[in-house]
């Protein structure tokens, strides 16, 4: 085995440095084939002579867990997996004492995807095409955001950047026909943000709180898991029952996506609207209005936001994340003007602000008229992979499925119904075996009942020749499980 130096310290700092490498290359942070830093460098970076370092290093080769050519820096051996000692890697402590926000979080499902081999045909809700990304218009954009002269590279206002908030006025006003102030539109890291933001301000742990049924599993979780009491009201195509909401007393919030329900696409008609916001006003609770996908509406003219007619009691959450990417995380409250002043400082408190660049790219596309075009071009291409999908369904089940909010958005809901509800994870694993994504319904429910099996289709991910591939195989996954299922053999 090698020697590390002759002195007693230079042994113990090389030691150290390869018992944080060996490590470092045990628990994956560098893995097969990754580049180690060079000696020079981390000799450097760590304030020891190179000699110390490089002790280090011919212990880990001596090891076998690097090899290196002469002149280049050092490379992670091939059979470096087999070498881990994992006996020596702790476990995460079960006993770890959380708060009671982590215990509500842990009790939740998971919402993060796990990892899964590639997939030929995937209809996950709330992707975008890569293809369909501006790129050149954003680099253009972005680009010009990192050059602009600046005296100093600091902080920014936690409500976002001035110009941001200046453009989304002028857009929201043209696009959704709300008349608002620069100082009311609050910029966030996408829609998430915004709810927890409003969750956190608006909501004590024991509040009771109005969500839809079925609801956005996020929207749920964030109100969950802050402590609140959430009642489910049902929706139908009209969207919120609202002949079914209870006493106002008592009642902090309310969560709705009424231009476009999430999931199954109803929309909120003006009676109930009247009556949602009557609802509020009597009990001094707000309403978030989620306008998730309000760009996409195809066989129906724009649906006013429920804002428009709040009395001061709607916050509108809007995103960039079907518009551009929800790789961006851009999103934007418009807020009652009592809340503007708790949501600023609240924000501050969360983040500082969001990110500056991303900001004053997407002022700009918005300023020059570009982001609207973009808007525009997107709406005629998911139109068309819309009217793609649902032929291709129709055509390969017909009266089998019923197919729900069709008039707006990038999803619909499709039910299968000669399947029922308890059908819907064997037919997801056995599409995910076939390499195909589609998603069950019954997470989105807070309330299990008897339903036939139903899934969340979304289309605005796939180049639309794609399409029709896609649900043949589907087609084919669905005939494989009706011949393998004796409940169906027994209805057919």
């Amino acid at each position: 085995m090698v020697q590390f130096g002759e002195s007693g310290d230079n042994i113990g700092t090389a030691r150290a440095i390869y018992l944080g490498l060996r490590d470092q290359i045990a628990t994956g942070v560098y893995s097969v084939g990754d580049r180690l830093p060079s000696t020079r460098a981390l000799a450097e970076e760590l304030g020891v002579s190179r000699t110390t370092v490089t002790a280090a290093f011919e212990q880990l080769i001596s090891e076998g867990y690097v090899h290196v050519r002469h002149g280049a820096r050092a490379i992670v051996a091939g059979n470096v997996a087999a070498r881990v000692e994992t006996s020596k890697i702790t476990p995460p402590n079960s006993s770890v004492r959380l708060s009671a926000y982590g215990a509500r979080a842990m009790e939740l499902p998971t919402n993060v995807p796990g990892a899964t081999g590639p997939l030929d045909y995937d209809f996950r809700y709330g992707d975008v095409a890569p293809g369909d990304f501006p790129k050149l218009a954003w680099r253009k954009a972005l680009g010009s955001a990192v050059l602009a002269h600046r005296d100093r590279l600091s902080y920014g206002h936690p409500a976002g950047s001035p110009a941001l908030r200046e453009a989304l006025q002028g857009y929201l006003w043209r696009a959704r026909g709300i008349r608002c102030t620069s100082e009311q539109i609050v910029v966030v890291n996408g829609s998430q943000q915004a709810l927890d933001l409003c969750a956190r301000i608006l909501v004590d742990p024991g509040d009771k709180v109005l969500i839809e049924e079925p609801c956005y599993a996020m929207a749920r979780n964030v109100l969950v898991t802050l402590g609140a009491m959430p009642t489910a009201i049902k929706c139908d195509e009209e969207g919120l029952d609202t002949s079914s909401l209870p006493d106002p007393a008592g009642y902090a919030l309310a969560y709705a996506t009424p231009s476009h329900q999430f999931p199954l696409g109803g929309v909120l008609s003006v009676g109930r609207r009247r009556q949602l916001v009557d609802w509020a006003v009597a009990g001094k609770a707000f309403i978030v209005e989620d306008d998730y996908d309000g760009e996409y509406r195809y066989d129906v003219s724009p649906i006013p936001p429920l804002y428009l007619s709040g009395h001061g009691r709607v916050i509108y959450v809007g995103t960039a994340s079907k518009t551009l990417s929800p790789t961006l995380r851009l999103g934007y409250l418009v807020l009652p003007e009592p809340l503007i002043e708790p949501f600023v400082r609240c924000k501050q408190i969360l983040d500082r602000h969001t990110s500056l660049f991303e900001q004053e790219a997407l002022a700009m596309l918005v300023e020059s008229g570009a982001y609207e075009r973009h808007v525009r071009k997107m709406r005629r291409a998911n139109a068309e992979r819309r009217g793609i999908f649902l032929d291709a369904m129709v055509a390969a089940f017909g009266e089998k499925i019923e197919i729900i909010g069709t008039s707006a958005g990038l999803h619909v809901v499709v039910w299968f119904n000669e399947f029922g509800g308890r059908d819907e994870q064997s037919i997801a694993d056995n599409a995910r075996h076939n390499r195909i994504g589609i998603y069950p319904v019954s997470r989105l429910f807070a309330n299990p009942a008897e339903r036939c099996a139903g899934f969340i289709f979304g289309y605005a991910s796939m180049p639309a020749r794609q399409i029709p591939n896609g649900v043949d195989r589907l087609r084919q996954v669905m005939a494989q499980q009706a011949a393998s299922s004796a409940v169906f053999d027994a209805r057919a």
